[in-house]
């Protein structure tokens, strides 16, 4: 076989579930590198973000299958397409910042938002998702158009949590996940449908292990001074 029919058989091979239903390969490896870069962010290590890119770009190519393959069956979630390609410019960000701010042990410091920033988070959220719904729609996204256009803005909002080192972030995750499940399934993308589920789970676990990792005491690196005290 030569390469490109190699890397098509690739790009188009499925995995049989039972009654007529398929996976796509690339929608399960995509979704296998981003639980990687969870689980990455959750142990707050700069790789999460590069590994989270990969995943990005083969999730791109299954949402948008529908455009990019008129044989496609699966509908277009342009939402869950669009929160690919936020995610690969947040994530560049987010890479530069963490290896800025790490400390000598390869890891960023979590810290709390405040209260301005929290509300700022809500309202962006609400706000953002009554705005961007008329714009999925027209574009043809899939029903319930809401629901689409709230895990877009939701994945915008917590990746750029992560990048800031909220621990709040893992929150706004589960909000998505509440919201991104039912869509998913619904629309038969049912791999990452499975794995926004488990990412619920996950995402309150690691909300409880930065939180952890927040009230940690500070170490004294400094040495005692030597000199006899003058008292």
């Amino acid at each position: 076989m030569d390469p490109l029919n190699w890397l098509l058989a690739l790009y188009t091979a499925t995995i049989p579930v039972g009654d007529g239903q398929q996976l796509l390969v690339r929608e399960v490896v995509g979704n296998l590198f981003g639980l990687a870069s969870a689980l990455g962010g959750m142990l707050r290590r700069v790789w999460a973000w590069p590994v989270g890119i990969v995943g990005n770009l083969l999730l791109l190519t299954v949402f948008l299958g529908a455009l990019l393959d008129p044989t496609h069956e699966m509908p277009a979630l342009l939402g869950q397409a669009g929160r690919q390609v936020m995610f690969i410019g947040v994530a560049i960000y987010g890479w530069v910042r963490w290896r800025q701010a790490r400390g000598a042990d390869g890891q960023i410091v979590p810290q709390w938002a405040s209260w301005r920033q929290r509300g700022g988070l809500a309202i962006a959220l609400v706000v953002g998702t009554v705005a961007i719904t008329p714009l999925f729609r027209m574009l043809g996204s899939y029903e319930p158009v809401w629901a689409d256009a709230w895990t877009f803005v939701g994945s915008l909002l917590a990746t750029y949590g992560m990048a800031r080192g909220w621990t709040e972030f893992w929150l706004i995750w589960v909000a998505v996940d509440l919201v991104g499940v039912p869509l998913l399934l619904s629309a038969g993308y049912w791999a990452s449908g499975f794995m926004y589920a488990f990412y619920g789970a996950f995402t309150l676990w690691g909300f409880v292990v930065w939180a952890r990792a927040r009230r940690k005491p500070s170490v004294e690196t400094l040495l005692p001074d030597p000199r006899p005290s003058s008292r």
